[in-house]
């Protein structure tokens, strides 16, 4: 069985995004799969998504990143530039493992499928 998990990276400070909440949607739904925030590394606990929940579709991770960066004590514009960085991507095998990381600062971020 394939499952999601992510991963967030800090490149402004070079250091994992800890605490960092992220939501997962199923696109066409209004509430969240999950609500999850990130440990130490940067990482959930775990698969954000797996088992029977894994299906095939057009999913959505919001990642928190202007509340991250304001609890770090950046000063941000208001509104921030980037709030909350929306990334829409979608799951054809379900046999696979789909990670989706972000590399984020105040002003840019990136993303790719990883493995």
């Amino acid at each position: 069985m394939g499952c999601l998990t992510t991963h967030v990276l800090d490149t402004a400070s070079g250091t994992a995004a800890a605490g960092l909440r992220i939501e997962l949607f199923r696109v066409g739904e209004m509430a969240p799969i999950r609500d999850v925030i990130t440990n130490e590394d940067g990482r959930v606990d775990g698969p954000i998504l797996e088992k029977d929940s894994f299906l095939k579709g057009n999913y959505e991770l919001h990642f928190h990143a202007g509340d991250y960066l304001r609890g770090l004590g950046q000063e941000l514009p208001e509104p921030a530039f980037l709030d909350v960085i929306v990334i829409r991507f979608g799951i054809a095998e379900t046999d696979q493992h789909y990670h989706v990381p972000l590399l984020l600062s105040p002003y840019g971020y990136s993303t790719y499928r990883g493995s």
